[in-house]
């Protein structure tokens, strides 16, 4: 059964985790978006095994900084590898990287040398490399943080580094502010997809049509899910019959609405929906 779960900051995990698990979030991706920032994961992981006790799982370990630029963010990155079992994670969720304000094409080079030795640890390890497709407010001739954010660049960086460990950390937010078909993308890249973020996108349709989508025009807001653009129940079934085996993580601080004191309001609404799409898809079978 695919599990429903929430994002939590590793640096708050011992105190997230009990109103993570009494609200009834099934597992969780635990993600540092600033680096490790000095974390033992070694203690992390125990420590957070001693509170789970059985009653959730950890679905993945994130970690979103650029290993292509910063030799001592690929290092966490190898940690985060390494240490991936200790939470029972089977995957390490990170970004690509970039060459900060470089096309897309022109970090290839440096990612088949990163990731070619990432994938290789991962392999030993037995987890999977999920890049996440954030665009990190870079797009194709100038990209920022990640390259990995659109289908033309997971062409080459699948091209570029071959090995069955690598795969995307997918979610429909970031394909529908391109304007792509995420049922569409499903069909092709379902095989790729390895982890599975719980974050939509409400497109103002209405602004587009009058002043367009460039020159940092605000058409877009993230939503949770059950507030966007995307059917989810659909997605689940098109995963499913893709063949992922894996479970959906809710991404929370990005909706304009339900945040600050309504975030906690948001992430349960979200997670209600969520566990009615899946159960309509367990009626339909």
């Amino acid at each position: 059964m695919m599990k429903i779960g929430t994002c939590v900051k590793g640096q708050r995990l011992l105190e997230d985790l009990p109103p993570v698990m009494d609200a009834g979030f099934e597992t969780i991706e635990v993600y540092f978006d600033a680096g490790l920032q000095g974390t033992n994961l070694q203690e992390l992981a125990r420590r957070a095994a001693e509170r789970m006790a059985g009653r959730i799982t950890v679905s993945a370990v994130g970690v979103y900084v650029n290993p292509l630029q910063d030799d001592a963010q690929r290092h966490e990155v190898e940690q985060c590898i390494d240490c991936a079992g200790l939470f029972g994670a089977p995957v390490v969720s990170t970004f690509a990287g970039a060459v900060d304000g470089a096309p897309v094409f022109a970090a290839m080079d440096r990612f088949r040398e990163v990731f070619g030795e990432l994938t290789r640890r991962a392999e030993e390890c037995g987890v999977k490399l999920g890049i996440e497709n954030a665009h990190c407010n870079g797009f194709w001739y100038r990209a920022v943080k990640n390259i990995g954010f659109c289908p033309g660049a997971w062409e080459m960086m699948f091209d570029a580094v071959s090995s069955v460990a690598l795969g995307l950390t997918w979610e429909p937010s970031h394909q529908l502010e391109q304007f792509i078909d995420v049922y569409e993308q499903l069909e092709r890249w379902t095989p790729r997809i390895v982890h599975v973020h719980g974050k939509d996108a409400k497109i103002d349709t209405a602004h587009v049509r009058q002043y367009g989508a460039w020159f940092g025009q605000h058409y877009c807001d993230h939503r949770f899910p059950g507030l966007g653009d995307s059917d989810w129940a659909r997605i689940m079934a098109q995963l499913m019959r893709g063949g992922y085996t894996g479970n959906i993580t809710i991404e929370g601080f990005h909706d304009p609405v339900y945040c600050g004191a309504r975030e906690k309001e948001g992430q349960i609404n979200a997670l209600r929906y969520l566990k009615e799409c899946r159960a309509q898809l367990d009626r339909n079978q």
